[in-house]
């Protein structure tokens, strides 16, 4: 199988995340600025969130560039990241409604690391997956 399915069902459940993530921001019910203050550590969650996510799409879109196929164990590997990846707005909504606490602090570095560990086991997989001539393989030689 070739990379260009996983890329685009990745990129429109990533695009699905981002999206659940911004919708989780409330609108403030009174006019002006000051009504924003309240909602500054969700807004500093969230935006921390959304680079996350950003980054990972387009760490996920280079390492598949330099895949030639994927097989079984990479299409797992992918769903096993994007199934830590899509708890992250549940995460910035914990936050936003019950502040910043020991708990929610917690949960956002635990999903944060398991997102880290998970694309890990995906770039691994797609090294296994692909011939010694592939890109990828190539560049894990070197590192």
């Amino acid at each position: 199988m070739t990379t260009s399915r996983l890329t685009s069902f990745t990129d429109g459940v990533i695009a699905v995340i981002i999206t659940v993530m911004v919708l989780e921001l409330p609108v403030p019910k009174a006019p002006g600025m000051a009504a924003l203050q309240p909602l500054t550590i969700l807004f500093v969650v969230y935006a921390l969130s959304f680079v996350k996510v950003g980054i990972y799409w387009s760490q996920h879109h280079n390492v598949l560039q330099a895949s030639k196929r994927v097989n079984g164990p990479v299409l797992l590997a992918n769903l096993f990241f994007l199934f830590w990846l899509s708890l992250i707005p549940f995460v910035v909504r914990w936050v936003g409604e019950a502040g910043v606490t020991r708990d929610t602090v917690l949960a956002f570095g635990v999903i944060m690391l398991l997102c880290t560990l998970s694309f890990a086991l995906l770039l691994s997989a797609l090294v296994k997956a692909n011939d010694e001539d592939a890109p990828i393989v190539k560049a894990g030689k070197r590192a």
